[in-house]
């Protein structure tokens, strides 16, 4: 019984305790925030290689969790009484409803395209929550931690990009992007790694994601030339899921070092 109250109270503050009144429930929005921008562009991913026929049952499951996952960030995010905050969320809303309408339906090329723009659109609005978020908490987050947290949806944006040009989207414009974020990629991977508040752990885990990286990178670097869309397929989720528990990892590190400054 006793474990029951417990859980009831917990639950109880987190639904209607005020986000920005707790430290904690501030680090959960803003990492919540964050990865929404990871999701919008792991769900236009799974949505072509899906559509593609590569690793069909993995990447409908990946699209069926993200989505659900989006969804679910979503309505916590809503919970911030923040009339600015709450327009942009209803911007999400608008626009995740027909992303999430689109991919759900059986792939079509006609729509691809639509899937493409949709998802930059939710990136740019999600990215502008997560900027809004850090504003009105009156907190400021770790440039490290930002730089780690960025390293999780660039993995995905560029896998998208690239299952994309597979698929014959093959518009300059989408190259060009694929370039950038593979050089934003690599020069943040860079500054990671020069990161003197590295632990062995996180270096540890830095070194896996360069190994990953070095062996596919020549293939968005050559993208016109060479194609192994499983390698990218496998490879970006590695290392998403590495940056993932690096970023974690960097949130400890900072937080031990407030504490020890007070």
């Amino acid at each position: 019984m006793r474990t029951f109250t417990v859980l009831l109270t917990a639950l109880f503050f987190t639904l209607f305790a005020s986000p920005m009144q707790a430290a904690e429930n501030y680090s959960d929005l803003m990492n919540r925030a964050g990865m929404q921008r990871m999701l919008s562009q792991r769900i236009a991913k799974a949505y072509f290689y899906n559509g593609q026929g590569i690793s069909q049952k993995e990447t409908a499951h990946q699209l069926n969790i993200a989505v659900t996952r989006f969804q679910y960030n979503h309505d916590a995010l809503k919970k911030v009484s923040n009339s600015e905050m709450q327009d942009l969320l209803g911007i999400v809303e608008t626009i995740f409803a027909s992303y999430k309408d689109l991919v759900k339906k059986p792939y079509k090329k006609e729509n691809s395209a639509a899937v493409l723009d949709l998802s930059e659109q939710l990136l740019n609005v999600s990215q502008n929550a997560v900027l809004k978020l850090e504003e009105i908490s009156g907190a400021k987050i770790d440039n490290i931690i930002n730089i780690s947290g960025r390293q999780r949806m660039l993995s995905q944006r560029i896998a998208k990009y690239y299952i994309a040009y597979q698929a014959g989207f093959q518009e300059e414009s989408y190259v060009e992007n694929l370039e950038t974020a593979v050089s934003e990629f690599q020069s943040a991977l860079k500054v990671l790694r020069a990161e003197k508040r590295n632990t062995g752990r996180i270096n540890s885990l830095l070194d896996k994601m360069q190994t990953l990286w070095d062996r596919v990178a020549p293939y968005f670097l050559k993208i016109r030339e060479k194609g192994n869309p499983s390698l990218v397929l496998t490879s970006t989720d590695d290392i998403n899921q590495i940056a993932d528990e690096v970023t974690a990892l960097y949130v400890e590190v900072a937080g031990a070092a407030k504490n020890s400054s007070r």
